[in-house]
């Protein structure tokens, strides 16, 4: 009877994820890249070990929103690397997190702006909303360079108020991410709860120098992703700005505590003003001699 003995698991060169180096450290430390036992065949036992039941016709995936490997169909076999904002699961539902975009065509003089297409997502990156709008003035500038709207894409577009019933519907109650969402909002004739509101052109460790930096910046510098080259894509610019709050979600949501707590004790701090007993006098005194 042949004896059994560890073997180190022999080293896999795959095409991975760019995030393979972090799900690594964490196979790591979770004492999932220790030895194994020898079997008949090693190769395979390895694959087991650390994939899973490997299948060359997929890819494993470092998920940044929950910190878990996961594993997705490769769309082309070309070895091009998967984009950070694509979704790696197909959960559809509406989370307690949303995130939002929106592209804005010129009215009146094309000066104006008004909605042109919304579009949301939820934390997991993946589309709940993405709706034309038809807005009620006529549109003179569709915007096209920037915005990627054009005139057959509001023929038959949803009219403003039926967009933003359901829009109002589906952020109420929930952390609203986006970048700079006063603009989206004001487009959308909505207010949201300022406790609630993750933006990202105002979050502290995003700024520079106090001024805001623009969506695509924060994409590149954090993310590694270009976007907005050319016609902007609402669903990766909501893509994106999910995508980097979820990545400082903790320290984030730990920030907001902390001004919350914050503004509480200044409010508490705040003397009551009491009534000038003496302005109080010279009125009575005055209403008495008239």
């Amino acid at each position: 009877m042949v004896s059994e003995e560890k073997k180190k698991n022999p080293k896999i060169h795959l095409q991975l994820n760019p995030n393979w180096a972090q799900l690594q450290l964490k196979v790591k430390s979770n004492g999932l890249n220790k030895s194994s036992k020898h079997t008949k065949n090693p190769e395979s036992e390895t694959h087991n070990s650390i994939l899973g039941n490997y299948n060359p016709a997929r890819l494993v995936t470092f998920d940044a929103f929950t910190g878990k490997r996961k594993e997705r169909l490769e769309a082309e076999s070309d070895g091009s690397k998967p984009s950070p904002l694509t979704p790696i699961n197909d959960d559809f539902s509406l989370t307690d997190v949303v995130a939002m975009d929106c592209e804005m065509v010129g009215i009146s003089q094309g000066n104006k702006s008004a909605l042109g297409r919304v579009s949301l997502v939820n934390k997991w990156g993946n589309l709940i909303y993405d709706e034309f709008v038809r807005p009620v003035e006529r549109v003179v500038d569709f915007r096209t360079r920037i915005s990627g709207i054009r005139p057959k894409d509001l023929r038959k577009a949803k009219d403003f108020p039926t967009v933003q019933k359901k829009v109002a519907e589906l952020i109420e109650g929930r952390i609203l991410v986006g970048h700079a969402l006063h603009n989206d909002l004001k487009a959308l004739l909505l207010t949201h709860p300022k406790k609630d509101l993750r933006d990202t052109s105002e979050y502290q460790p995003f700024l520079k120098n106090g001024r805001s930096k623009a969506l695509r910046h924060l994409a590149a510098e954090i993310l590694a992703v270009e976007i907005q080259n050319g016609e902007h894509c609402p669903i990766d610019d909501a893509r994106a700005a999910m995508l980097l709050y979820m990545k400082n979600r903790k320290q984030w949501e730990k920030s907001v505590k902390d001004q919350t707590r914050l503004e509480q004790k200044q409010k508490k701090r705040k003397p009551k003003k009491k009534p000038k007993l003496k302005d109080a006098a010279i009125v009575k005194a005055a209403v008495t001699a008239s």
